[in-house]
């Protein structure tokens, strides 16, 4: 098998080692920490871990920023208009 360099989970360089149905073994090229679940794991330069063949990407990816829910948009909308509003009515007041 001819060694390939991916990213793991879109960040991590490592090298594929050996590849199975389902899960593939990497050896890491740098040292990262990764978390599974709750807890986390420091991963160091040349150790080798088995990972889910989804969590390997050819290229480098950042993950997209999450967006903010629809309703809270909407809502931060509503109250920089009502501040605005009321700042409008104050300087009249002071006329």
């Amino acid at each position: 098998m001819n060694e390939d360099i991916r990213f793991f989970k879109g960040r991590f360089r490592v090298k594929v080692t050996n590849q199975t149905k389902g899960y593939w073994t990497i050896e890491a090229l740098e040292d990262f920490e990764d978390t599974e679940g709750t807890s986390t794991i420091e991963v160091k330069k040349g150790e080798s871990k088995i990972v889910p063949s989804n969590t390997l990407f050819k290229a480098q990816k950042i993950p997209a920023p999450i967006k903010e829910h629809s309703y809270e948009l909407r809502m931060e909308k509503k109250v920089k208009q009502m501040v605005s509003e009321e700042e409008k009515t104050e300087t009249k007041k002071k006329k």
